[in-house]
């Protein structure tokens, strides 16, 4: 599979996360989002930047579970619990965000 935009070819695997890690910018998230009938707000993207800083810091896509426990250490406790990110990514806060970060699929999502 891949995304088009401006006239350029992004590979991404049969899920739709991008296949280089490198090819990733803000409009290929909008676009995976579209994809996925999400508009991207301020705090999407909060989520979505925290991950790529969290990657880059430990070259590895959280779960959920330590996706949760982080966003609270840094973000506070109102950003840092399940019902606010479910809310903000329906179909699993770290798999739907680390796609839309142009991160891999974390360890441990099905």
């Amino acid at each position: 599979m891949a995304i088009e935009l401006n006239g350029k070819s992004y590979e991404t695997d049969e899920e739709g996360y991008l296949e280089n890690l490198a090819d990733w910018d803000p409009d290929i998230a909008k676009v995976m989002a579209e994809l996925d009938d999400c508009d991207l707000s301020e705090n999407h993207w909060e989520v979505i930047n925290f991950l790529r800083e969290y990657y880059e810091e430990y070259q590895i896509a959280p779960a959920v579970r330590v996706l949760t426990k982080a966003i609270g250490k840094k973000l506070g406790k109102d950003k840092g619990n399940s019902k606010y990110l479910y809310e903000l990514y329906p179909y699993g806060p770290a798999k739907q965000a680390c796609k839309y970060a142009g991160l891999p699929k974390p360890t441990g999502c099905v």
